[in-house]
């Protein structure tokens, strides 16, 4: 983002350069048109794997119960709020700025008969309707990369939570390798467009999901901005040779 002011300044939104006031209204519109497709999609596309990740971002989480208050930011259909009350007991709010990623994720736990307490609000990560001090884990998966402005939404992370709460990130990463880099890309530029027109009736959705994940900064700088924002014990875990990793924080 430039310094000019926002309404001058710009950022990206894939590989497109675009207004940053923009930006938020591109990507509602992207999840607009996929949010029915949504988990079928992430099946598709990681071959089941996300599944193994989202498991795996919601371990560790002793320091919680039934009293804790968590929550859930991009968290549209639900599946990590799910995983979060089962792990701890809590009740879990599910915030999305996309108003039909939100019914989504309550027509599926309606689906499922789950009875996860989970709290539904639709609301912006660079600005969120929750108070200051008062959550005791915040988690963001695969959603900060789709946030205009990463800094605020972190900002906004440190902000809410209480001294000894936790920030957690699941996200995609670049991947550094050359061999490695090559096939992933042929993957995510040749082979997830289609399967977003095949499965989910729209391949440009899905286009911009592979190039957001390129634009998306590498671990060790999200690390630093995480710090930035004033959390310490900040680390991160990579998963699937570093396709993806999770970030950790805590603010004292």
């Amino acid at each position: 983002m430039t310094s000019t002011g926002r309404e001058h300044s710009t950022t990206h939104f894939g590989f497109e350069t675009v207004a940053t006031h923009e930006k938020a209204g591109k990507v509602r519109g992207v999840f607009n048109g996929v949010a029915h497709h949504y988990d079928l999609m992430n099946d598709a596309m990681s071959l089941g794997l996300h599944r193994i990740w989202k498991d795996r971002f919601t371990e560790k989480l002793h320091h919680l119960n039934a009293e804790s208050h968590l929550l859930d930011v991009a968290g549209g259909t639900g599946d990590i709020a799910v995983r979060l009350h089962e792990k701890t007991g809590a009740s879990v709010t599910v915030l999305d700025i996309n108003e039909a990623m939100l019914r989504e994720g309550q027509n599926r736990q309606f689906d499922r008969a789950c009875s996860a307490p989970l709290r539904y609000i639709c609301g912006d990560a660079m600005a969120l309707p929750i108070p200051s001090h008062t959550q005791d884990l915040y988690t963001i998966a695969f959603g900060l990369r789709n946030v205009t402005d990463i800094d605020a939404a972190l900002s906004e992370a440190y902000r809410v939570l209480k001294p000894g709460g936790q920030f957690r990130c699941l996200e995609f990463s670049p991947v550094a390798t050359p061999i490695l880099k090559q096939l992933y890309d042929a993957y995510s530029f040749h082979i997830i467009p289609r399967l977003g027109a095949a499965l989910a009736g729209n391949r440009s959705a899905y286009q911009y999901l592979a190039e957001s994940i390129r634009m998306f900064p590498a671990a060790e700088n999200l690390a630093l901005r995480m710090k930035h924002a004033g959390f310490e014990r900040v680390s991160f875990e990579r998963l699937s040779l570093g396709v993806v990793a999770i970030h950790t924080g805590w603010k004292w």
